[in-house]
């Protein structure tokens, strides 16, 4: 029984917050609309944390992912005033993030420095590339209607961000759990000496992590700016925390201890549901952001706990 309770405690308090924000507002939370609403809010979010969660496999942390998204959304726009189609646009962005997380992976893996200092500095750097390519502005017009559409659009029924989320988490899910590259990176997180012995390339994967957590943010960066038409040098500002509480929350769920993608999932929607519903309620922002804290806290804790 405290093993189900382990396992399945993170979902079933996912549920129980539903619940609890459907009775205090049924007609505006417990909306079908308003629980649509919710998956695309929590879209970008659990990108970013899906990313993270590829990281933290390998026991590191990427505190760049928020540079990262702004960085994506700003050069994004920057290309398409420069007369960059919207796809060439899009690779080439996605091709310098992941140019940044080699750095950060190199850096992590090859000298062996704290992924806290390495990343910082790499985040620092991508924040004044950014603020540079946008003297500091938000930057507007330009951004091709059909590019828009990849944010704004519905397919099937469902916001066009929630089938990205879909898509991105089958595939981060395939990575860690269904191909050997999972094996060795979750090898690497557990005992990086002994996943040495054992012949797994230490570098190489851990650059592979942080190239998949930095294309993930730059994606993000992207997407963002198609939702709401402009982009700002500090527009991923906000997830670096909530992405890290939906990881810390996800390994609370299914495999306790351990990064996974289904309970960063879980994580996310947590944090989207909380968020939502307290804006619902007329919670203020800063107190949301203490709850938010608090969250982090109190899924460090029962991790703790439950090692002890």
């Amino acid at each position: 029984m405290t093993g189900l309770v382990r396992r399945y405690g993170t979902l079933a308090a996912l549920v129980i917050i539903i619940i609890a924000f459907s009775i205090a507002s049924p007609e505006a939370f417990g909306s079908a609309n308003n629980l649509i609403n919710i998956t695309q809010q929590m879209t970008l979010l659990a990108i970013v944390a899906i990313g993270a969660t590829v990281v933290m496999a390998v026991g590191e942390f990427d505190l760049s992912t928020a540079s990262i998204v702004s960085f994506g959304g700003i050069l994004v726009v920057v290309l398409f005033k420069l007369g960059v189609p919207a796809p060439l646009a899009c690779l080439i962005v996605l091709a310098a993030a992941s140019v940044f997380g080699a750095v950060s992976g190199f850096v992590v893996a090859r000298f062996e420095v704290l992924s806290f200092i390495a990343t910082l500095a790499v985040g620092t750097i991508i924040g004044g590339i950014t603020f540079w390519l946008s003297e500091g502005a938000t930057l507007f017009g330009d951004i091709p209607a059909g590019f828009r559409d990849i944010g704004r659009g519905r397919t099937l029924g469902l916001p066009t961000l929630t089938w990205w989320l879909i898509g991105i988490a089958i595939v981060a899910w395939l990575i860690l759990d269904k191909f050997e590259v999972g094996r060795r990176l979750y090898a690497i997180g557990g005992n990086r000496e002994a996943a040495r012995l054992a012949g797994v390339r230490i570098v190489s994967n851990t650059m592979f992590a942080f190239i998949v957590s930095a294309v993930f943010s730059a994606l993000v960066g992207i997407l963002l700016t198609a939702r709401i038409g402009s982009a700002g040098p500090t527009g991923g500002g906000g997830y670096l925390l909530s992405a890290y509480a939906a990881v810390f929350l996800g390994m609370t769920a299914f495999r306790e201890g351990e990064a996974n993608v289904p309970g960063t999932l879980v994580g996310a929607a947590i944090i989207a549901v909380i968020g939502n519903g307290l804006t619902i309620l007329g919670v203020s922002t800063f107190l949301q952001d203490i709850i938010t804290g608090t969250i982090i806290l109190a899924a460090v804790l029962v991790r703790r706990v439950g090692r002890a």
